[in-house]
């Protein structure tokens, strides 16, 4: 089972939803945990918890799936061979907090991203939403998806992917049947700003219970 670091709901009471953070390639669970400081602002009695990938990169870091990237396909193979763990996490949260999937929402960053919208989007049950910076779609003719509100970041100058495919990636989505927002931030490169932080809590604060 998957493990990382969590923050307890800013409130003190019991949580009434959970977000999950998925990081990115090369990172750990506490690449992302600090952003619940500033989510917490507007969810304080969610849960945020940020699982370690359950791989290793050859530099030492944690990895959802091998990346080489000389093969477009390694994206598809990687996240479904990946998603049984990352659904296992989120079963073992909701049942462990007695919550539904419409109280859980995914927040990726690159290859969490990733993850995310494989994972987030195939779940039995819509996710109340699905956040992803700085990512792609691994498979660009998805079929089958659940309808989770789902916003997709990403910064124009990107240098390790371009913010092209976020465009695509929400294209493909849109066609698919997911209500899909996008937002291209002028000059960042592969990571995320307040600006970019503060529509992601918008988003989260409009389908979790606050």
């Amino acid at each position: 089972m998957l493990s990382g670091p969590r923050r307890p709901p800013r409130s003190g009471k019991p949580p009434r939803s959970i977000v999950v953070f998925v990081h990115g390639y090369g990172a750990d669970g506490s690449d992302l945990i600090s952003l619940a400081e500033v989510l917490a602002r507007a969810l304080p009695d969610t849960l945020f918890v940020s699982p370690d990938a359950p791989g290793t990169t050859p530099m030492g870091g944690r990895e959802w799936f091998p990346l080489t990237m000389r093969d477009p396909s390694e994206y598809a193979r990687g996240v479904a061979a990946a998603a049984p763990m990352l659904d296992a996490f989120i079963d073992a949260e909701l049942a462990r907090y007695d919550l539904d999937e419409s109280r859980l929402a995914l927040v990726g960053f690159s290859q969490g991203t990733m993850m995310s919208l494989h994972v987030g989007l195939r779940r039995p049950a819509p996710l109340a939403a699905v956040v992803g910076f700085s990512g792609l779609l691994s498979d660009m003719e998805p079929k089958d998806l659940t309808p989770t509100p789902t916003l997709l970041i990403h910064g124009t100058a990107d240098e390790l992917l371009p913010a092209g495919l976020t465009l695509a990636a929400a294209n493909a989505l849109g066609s698919a049947g997911v209500p899909v927002e996008w937002h291209l931030r002028p000059g960042l490169g592969h990571g995320i700003d307040q600006e970019g932080l503060a529509m992601a809590g918008e988003h989260l604060a409009r389908y979790l219970p606050t």
